[in-house]
């Protein structure tokens, strides 16, 4: 569709690119937030006029009962909106939970009977992009400058070099520290470890000094919260699954087993083999394993979303006792900075969802392309892709940054500059089908055998590498 598109739609794009990514730190969020406005429904027209009539049938995970009321609020307010803007639209929306979504997409889109457009977790689309379930999608398609989407979550949507979907919220994570703790093992509390080394360093002194986990490493297998903070890691010594980390990949070379990944994979084993400063259970934790002992004050440092504040403070209101003043000097210390950087770069996982649009012979009732184009403008806009995002993420659109909700976020929502500010560092997991084999199984298994000493860690390595060679070589 976007070679057949991309001209008339080009004409009607209205925005440059919004943002000075060689600038993106805390102060440059804060100073660029709520220094524009925008017209959605106004640029929308200019995409699919507001007066048309087709229909609609979308998929996505919205809230649940677990969401903070803001985001049903926000919610319903889009929704309202859309109506109000296309009111000829018929609209069939279903917000499927977000275990269940991949699976039911899956089968509906067996039978022919999947919907129009469909938002998925990051890299949920690739798979169904490589079976040819997905339109080629690009954000010049419904209006917008692919230059206003972070190039890291571009990569997410292109496979074999076409591109088919739009990045709708981008996450990433921050580093977390106890700055009470910090103090008391002799390191300066308003100063976050600058390096990997420093990290292996820092936890060794403060187990050493003070008899508690320094670092709160994680290894469970088949969870993904194990390489969303392993791979930081790995990708600051200049390791990587694949070819991920570099500028174009193209998933052909395995860097597993590189001397980065081995240095990175050395890091971890030095932590919990030889300094023994991590949790003993990092072997079966994943990142909610971390929050009692950090809440406790018997954890010092730990990666996790902004979000990990507002549990902190959740978890202080319910204790009592000794423990809810434990809990309470936790959260008053409870400081986030930059994940640290390795000899190669700054890594974090690059997180999010991208929309996108099936293919007309798999859409129940065809396939409407104006209708899809008016919703996807709608959706990505400045405006909703920054509303959408409230509590969790960031608008997938870079000129959500400029507008007034951004600066609204900021100011309501503790520590989100610095997580925000992570964005250029992020790389996505392999754009493959197999990622999430890669990932969820061979990564943590790497380090189940060096951590258990089952192998060396060169033995680790090599051994994930080659398992890596096989499946992508092999396929599924």
């Amino acid at each position: 569709m976007a070679a057949l598109t991309s001209a008339s739609l080009l004409s009607t794009t209205a925005y440059a690119q919004s943002v000075d990514l060689s600038q993106w730190s805390p102060e440059y969020i804060k100073s660029i937030a709520g220094t524009e406005t925008y017209d959605t429904a106004g640029h929308c027209a200019e995409v699919v006029p507001l007066d048309y009539t087709g229909r609609l049938t979308y998929w996505w995970t919205g809230p649940t009962e677990a969401s903070p009321q803001i985001e049903h609020k926000i919610n319903d307010e889009f929704w309202a909106a859309w109506a109000e803007t296309y009111p000829n639209i018929d609209t069939d929306a279903q917000n499927i939970d977000y275990n269940q979504l991949l699976d039911r997409l899956r089968t509906t889109l067996l039978g022919n009977a999947g919907p129009m457009v469909v938002r998925l977790q990051i890299l949920g689309g690739v798979e169904f992009a490589s079976k040819g379930y997905f339109q080629q999608l690009a954000p010049e398609d419904i209006g917008y400058p692919t230059a206003d989407f972070w190039p890291g979550a571009m990569k997410s949507v292109t496979w074999q070099d076409a591109t088919y979907g739009v990045p709708t919220n981008n996450e990433t994570m921050g580093f977390i520290w106890n700055a009470d703790i910090f103090e008391r093992a002799g390191l300066d509390p308003e100063t976050p470890p600058a390096t990997w080394d420093d990290v292996v360093t820092y936890s060794k002194k403060i187990h050493d000094e003070l008899g508690i986990s320094g670092y709160g490493l994680v290894a469970r297998q088949n969870a993904g919260n194990t390489p969303f903070r392993f791979m930081p890691q790995l990708w600051a010594f200049g390791g990587g699954a694949l070819d991920e980390s570099s500028e174009s990949p193209t998933y052909q070379d395995v860097e597993l087993g590189n001397e980065g990944s081995v240095a990175a994979l050395q890091a971890a084993y030095d932590m919990y083999v030889r300094d023994k400063s991590v949790p003993t259970s990092a072997l079966t934790n994943t990142q909610n394993e971390n929050q009692a002992p950090f809440i406790a004050g018997q954890l010092a440092m730990m990666i996790a979303h902004p979000a990990e504040y507002a549990k902190m403070v959740d978890l202080a209101g319910q204790a009592s006792g000794d423990d809810k003043a434990i809990a309470d000097s936790v959260v008053e210390n409870m400081r986030y900075g930059l994940i640290p950087e390795g000899p190669d770069r700054r890594a974090v996982v690059f997180g999010g969802s991208n929309m996108h649009f099936v293919e007309n012979e798999y859409v129940e009732g065809g396939f409407d392309e104006q209708a899809a184009k008016a919703f996807a403008c709608f959706w990505n806009s400045p405006e909703w892709s920054t509303k959408l995002a409230w509590t969790g993420s960031n608008p997938g659109n870079l000129a959500g940054f400029k507008t007034e909700w951004m600066k609204e976020r900021l100011d309501t929502i503790k520590f989100l500059d610095v997580t925000t500010s992570m964005l250029p560092s992020g790389i996505p997991f392999p754009v493959i089908p197999e990622a999430t084999e890669i990932m969820n199984i061979i990564v943590p298994d790497m380090l189940q055998n060096a951590l258990t000493e089952r192998m060396t860690v060169e033995e680790a390595a090599a051994d994930a590498a080659a398992k890596i060679d096989s499946l992508v070589g092999g396929g599924l």
